[in-house]
């Protein structure tokens, strides 16, 4: 690959795309999307764009960096080192993705990276994904919307009992809409608890779907009172789908779940990959990225 010299430009002159990769199946990321991954000089990725995609539809010679994001866990980049980093490529290179698992608009914590580059005045272009909440709809045969028996679906994300208060309890567990929880798996107990003392129908059916639209895609049935009081670990990424849309799953069911519990289709930040990781670029910035530039010629 032949770089443009940085002695020539002046700063702040790269672009950053920020591309939703989708759910993880390497058949639903955009064209637009696996178009750019193609054009790259400089791919940042979080590990829920899924390595297979990558292998799929990146430049050969573009520089892959490993920023991880793994929900609870202490070994996942901080955001501010991450802000860091595109600040620092955006002045080498005049294309750089911004990879980031499902849509960019959805608890992709997209805010703070578009804040930072809105302050240092760097272009930037937003190309969507497939969510997490269609690819899991889609994948399980459940419509989240279908007439009679749900009249829109809310998008929510569940850690604490402060994020939804009282009165939304009340209005959640009449379940006239499907209500579908991103990064919530290890919370249900909780959920549960709190719609059930709002006056939710113990009846009402949900599922849990690991790894959706992946070869390791697995579905979980339950009812609000089914579920069991003992905590059952999910594998990460999982998504919530509940209502009364869940029970459609039976009859319309049309991907082969996962036999084997315990896959993993999406490496842990722990993983060893063959991405750069993004250490060497905070600790040492631009001397650290004229460095490995240097090693990819």
């Amino acid at each position: 690959m032949t770089n443009t010299s940085t002695e020539a430009r002046s700063a702040n002159t790269g672009k950053i795309y920020f591309i939703g990769s989708g759910p993880g199946n390497p058949d639903l990321i955009t064209v637009k999307g696996a178009n750019l991954l193609a054009q790259a000089e400089v791919i940042i990725t979080d590990r829920l764009a899924g390595d297979e995609i990558i292998g799929r539809y990146a430049n050969p010679d573009a520089i892959i960096i490993d920023v991880g994001k793994q929900g609870g866990n202490e070994k996942s980049y901080k955001q501010s080192d991450i802000n860091k980093l595109l600040i620092q490529f955006a002045k080498l290179y005049e294309k750089v993705v911004r990879l980031k698992g499902g849509d960019i608009a959805f608890f992709s914590n997209v805010y703070d990276e578009l804040q930072t580059l809105a302050d240092h005045n760097i272009a930037y272009e937003i190309v969507p994904g497939i969510t997490a909440a269609s690819g899991a709809s889609a994948f399980t045969g459940v419509p989240l919307t279908a007439r009679g028996f749900a009249s829109g679906v809310k998008l929510l994300t569940h850690f604490n009992n402060s994020i939804i208060n009282k009165e939304s309890w009340k209005q959640l567990a009449a379940f006239k809409e499907t209500l579908v929880f991103y990064m919530s798996s290890n919370n249900l107990a909780s959920i549960i608890e709190q719609l059930i003392k709002a006056g939710a129908d113990t009846s009402i059916p949900f599922l849990v779907i690991e790894q959706a639209t992946t070869p390791n895609q697995r579905v979980h049935a339950f009812t609000l009172q089914s579920f069991p009081a003992e905590p059952i670990q999910f594998n990460s990424p999982s998504i919530v789908i509940m209502g009364k849309v869940a029970g459609l799953h039976e009859t319309f069911a049309w991907y082969k779940n996962n036999s084997v519990a315990g896959e993993n289709y999406f490496r842990s930040v722990e993983a060893a990959s063959a991405y750069l990781k993004i250490n060497p670029f905070i600790t040492r910035p631009v001397e650290g990225a004229q460095k490995i530039t240097e090693n990819v010629d």
